[in-house]
């Protein structure tokens, strides 16, 4: 696999190599050069996930990483199911939470984390990420113990829910949790600025857990074949991704383009409406995100709507004849979450968003897939006011109240941060 800056088309990479820096030396984020097309994805819908996803990373990876390597790196890291689950006559979930951390991160974050233990060779390394929520818990799950390997997780303070901060914030070791005074976007730019800093991208080792990272990105399309495998076979199949830094929606695109049977994907967002209005006026204008009940997709700068740009040749045309896309308030989100609970299904707030905006995209004869990211009893504290109910906890979450908060706050400013990382 060969890999080029989305900013400049001459600053090439193999695959380990970009895993180990993140980001491109001139800020972009790497994309694949080729992107092959399978012939045989009948016969690969065939196979169980692992065994598929096996195949996959093979043929992207072979020239790279022998088949025994690629073998291990896969087992290893998807030890859980993806199960699609009926919600009614149209639609299905798939539901990407049965993770460790209960958050489709998992399937990104382990496999990162194995490709980056393959080129360590003793050197130090430091794992910098940003996190609207699960990608900081799926980051320090991943990492957590891992010797040699220090782990940053920045996170917008009072703007994840209290569990989804227990989950990283109460790790300790090697995982430092660092609470800035801002949004996700700041977050997101102090990441993007450390990256910028040669002497301390050298000094430290630095590579990133965000799915800026083409690692998470390739691990993340795996899960597109796994719901084609379980869908109704020749229904016309159409995705709706909840949205927020469009890492999810890139690993779809990719996904379809190496053959995987999916007619159209739906951009789904909450109020943070940046790419439905470029979609809709061709105005790309990034602003500074809005709170909402979605959090982890309150990001008002999406990073891989780089990649997505560059993958259709920044043609605005071709974009929005091929996705179809809208976005959620919150009072809708509530009204989702209450009329699929009393269907009988229970959704998190991104769910809940996803599957708003796949009922106004379906058309007649289509089947409908939603991605349901995270487990509901994430959100308890919002769903139970809607839902006039408690939600019960999975022992792996009632299991971290019990444990003290081990985070520092962080003012939004490079030089804070790159203080507190020297």
């Amino acid at each position: 696999m060969k890999l080029v800056s989305t900013r400049n088309s001459s600053l090439t990479a193999s695959f380990v190599a970009a895993v180990q820096a993140g980001l491109a030396p001139d800020g972009g984020l790497y994309v694949q050069t080729e992107i092959p097309r399978f012939a045989d994805v009948p016969d690969l819908l065939k196979l169980d996930f692992p065994t598929r996803s096996v195949e996959i990373l093979h043929r992207l990876l072979g020239d790279e990483l022998p088949r025994p390597v690629v073998e291990e790196l896969t087992r290893s890291a998807f030890t859980f199911p993806a199960p699609l689950v009926k919600v009614d006559d149209r639609s299905s979930s798939l539901e990407l939470f049965h993770g460790p951390t209960l958050a489709f991160k998992d399937f990104g974050a382990r496999f990162l984390a194995r490709v980056l233990a393959l080129g360590a060779g003793g050197h130090r390394r430091t794992v910098l990420t940003a996190t609207s929520g699960d990608t900081g818990a799926a980051v320090a799950q991943a990492f957590h113990g891992l010797p040699g390997v220090q782990v940053v997780v920045l996170y917008p303070a009072g703007r994840v829910s209290p569990l989804q901060e227990r989950q990283f914030a109460t790790c300790g070791g090697n995982v430092l949790a660092l609470a800035v005074d801002g949004a996700f976007d700041d977050c997101q730019r102090l990441v993007k600025g450390a990256f910028e800093d040669a002497e301390l991208v050298e000094r430290l080792g630095l590579t990133s857990a965000n799915s800026i990272n083409i690692a998470r990105l390739l691990a993340q399309s795996l899960y597109y074949f796994e719901a084609a495998a379980q869908a109704d076979p020749g229904v016309p199949l159409t995705v709706c991704v909840p949205s927020g830094n469009f890492g999810n929606l890139y690993a779809g695109l990719l996904a379809k383009k190496m053959g995987a049977p999916i007619q159209t994907f739906v951009a789904a967002t909450n109020a943070n409406r940046v790419v439905p209005d470029y979609l809709d006026t061709g105005t790309y204008s990034p602003r500074p995100s809005v709170a909402t009940l979605s959090n982890a997709m309150d990001v008002g700068a999406p990073s891989n709507w780089e990649r997505i740009f560059a993958l259709f040749g920044g043609d605005h045309d071709a974009m929005a004849a091929a996705l179809r896309w809208g976005s959620c308030t919150d009072a809708e989100t509530e009204a989702t979450v209450v009329a699929l609970d009393r269907g009988g299904y229970l959704a998190d707030p991104h769910g809940a968003v996803a599957y708003c905006v796949l009922q106004a995209n379906l058309h007649a004869g289509e089947q409908g897939i939603f991605l349901a990211t995270a487990h509901p009893a994430k959100f308890l504290e919002a769903l139970a006011p809607c839902l006039g109910r408690d939600i019960p906890l999975p022992k792996s979450l009632s299991d971290l109240l019990e444990l003290p908060l081990l985070c520092e706050p962080l003012a939004a400013n490079q030089t804070a941060l790159k203080r507190r990382l020297s």
